[in-house]
């Protein structure tokens, strides 16, 4: 039986805390490394083509495997990713899409809906940029336990700019609890600064505003290059879903206003 995430954030804050730590996932596989078939496997969604990874290999983050087949968009024009087990291989195979347009400075935001509170702790849902080159250049809103039910499940990180090999990621990471089904997350880069906001319903203001973090220069030298825009749902160090059931995350739109 499937097991439907719909992404949504309005959760009453349990605990929250600041810190300059990086969460405990595995190293991304560079862009420049990345196997995603065929460029005939892109997807239109929200005014812009999406590459749908599908390698035929495991890759990180995870390690893990990934699908063609568990990326689609509905007659609604969302998009869904699904975690799902493949009976013929056996392997659990996960999703992700990135856009083929490089973003830069400006407001990114995504719409999801789901109990996203419940999320399984092995199952990572990641909203983010990304330059290929790993441990810096990115940025991360990820619905996330990291394999531990007692890790606080939001997760706000910002990789220093490359070329500063001395500066570490800036982190901060918040517990939450929904009963809705509707969120907002979104970051605004500038040359700067990030701010992070999670929110809940479907806002393009700040109304139901649950969750915000600035990270400055002083924080995190931020990152001023154009990137990809990704969204990916995966299994932390590729291990099932606790209950052995398939996961399903359903993105409402994505929406990019450069400053």
């Amino acid at each position: 039986m499937k097991q439907l995430f719909y992404v949504l954030i309005c959760l009453p804050i349990l605990a929250s805390c600041a810190k300059k730590i990086v969460n405990p996932k595995k190293d991304k596989t560079p862009i420049s490394a990345l196997q995603y078939g065929n460029l005939v496997d892109t997807i239109s969604f929200s005014g812009y083509t999406w590459r749908v990874r599908k390698p035929s290999n495991a890759q990180g983050p995870g390690p893990n495997y990934w699908s063609g087949a568990n990326v689609w968009v509905d007659e609604k024009g969302w998009l869904h990713l699904l975690i799902k087990k493949n009976e013929t291989t056996n392997r659990w195979e996960c999703a992700e899409v990135s856009t083929l347009r490089k973003l830069g400075y400006g407001n990114y935001q995504w719409q999801v809906e789901g109990a996203l509170s419940t999320l399984d702790k092995n199952v990572v849902l990641g909203l983010f940029n990304y330059s290929g080159n790993d441990r810096f250049d990115e940025m991360d809103i990820e619905i996330a336990r990291w394999g531990n039910s007692s890790y606080p499940n939001l997760n706000y990180t910002i990789y220093p700019q490359t070329g500063k090999t001395d500066a570490k990621p800036a982190s901060y990471v918040q517990e939450f609890s929904i009963s809705d089904t509707k969120t907002t997350h979104r970051f605004i880069r500038t040359a700067t600064e990030i701010t992070l906001k999670s929110l809940k319903g479907f806002n393009d203001d700040d109304t139901g505003l649950f969750a915000s973090k600035t990270f400055g220069t002083a924080d995190v030298p931020v990152s001023s290059l154009e990137m990809p825009v990704f969204i990916n749902l995966w299994l932390f160090d590729g291990h099932a879903p606790t209950d052995g059931k398939s996961v399903e995350v359903v993105i409402k739109g994505f929406k990019f206003s450069p400053n």
